[in-house]
């Protein structure tokens, strides 16, 4: 039977290594937000870490999110949806999750975008890029994403922040780095093309195998679980 994981400790852990990172590239930590993800932990887990001082939670599948928000709602957290979004889960995602990272194509952010007028709020999101074309993986190709970032910096209900991307499952955290580096330069890239910096400030790239890696490249949302909760059942 496996222990119980120290999650207080593992998140003291996971943050001096975001730190370190972050200063070896001469970035201030605080420019890098921790989503701690909790797909497959139970609420007790993310209780712990709030109160080890962690607010912000990542969930993969939308009704997992909610029903982990209302087991904790006694306390003030800030939920992200992280995983891919089907069209028909739009109208219980929106206005719940303060950040959607999974948006891959323009059926998706109309959705949203109509949802959010009809809901009257504002939905930030990321577009999610599959630069590795994986038939496996959501993501907007690098060829169509510029179209797709027009739309949503054009759409009157969605907040555009920036990008995200899942790379191919690194051997070591090195062989991520070459993915994050090529989203930082396809940020660039948009900016050149008209999009407002502002719409791309956020980079989400990182998990728990290579987080500091990703830091390293840009990064300003690294999403992290199992170094933290340990690894998943």
């Amino acid at each position: 039977m496996s222990s119980s994981p120290d999650v207080a400790a593992n998140l003291d852990s996971v943050r001096r290594r975001m730190a370190a990172a972050a200063h070896r590239v001469n970035r201030p930590p605080s420019d890098i937000t921790l989503v701690v993800v909790t797909k497959t932990f139970g609420p007790d887990l993310v209780r712990r870490a709030a109160a080890a001082g962690h607010r912000t939670f990542g969930e993969n599948r939308v009704q997992e999110g909610l029903a982990k928000r209302e087991a904790l709602s006694d306390l003030a957290l800030d939920w992200h949806l992280i995983g891919h979004l089907q069209t028909n889960k739009v109208r219980k995602a929106v206005g719940s999750f303060s950040l959607i990272h999974g948006v891959d194509r323009l059926e998706l952010l109309e959705r949203i975008d109509r949802v959010a007028g009809e809901l009257g709020v504002r939905q930030p999101i990321l577009l999610q890029v599959d630069l590795a074309a994986e038939a496996t993986k959501s993501g907007v190709s690098e060829a169509d994403l510029p179209a797709l970032a027009v739309a949503a910096a054009e759409a009157p209900h969605v907040d555009l922040a920036g990008l995200m991307i899942i790379p191919p499952l690194p051997d070591d955290p090195e062989s991520s780095r070459p993915w994050f580096a090529r989203l930082r330069q396809v940020r660039d890239d948009l900016t050149t093309r008209g999009i407002p910096a502002h719409m791309l400030r956020e980079l989400s790239m990182g998990m728990s195998g290579d987080f500091e890696v990703a830091i390293e490249e840009g990064a300003t949302i690294v999403r992290v679980g199992s170094a933290i909760f340990g690894a998943r059942i």
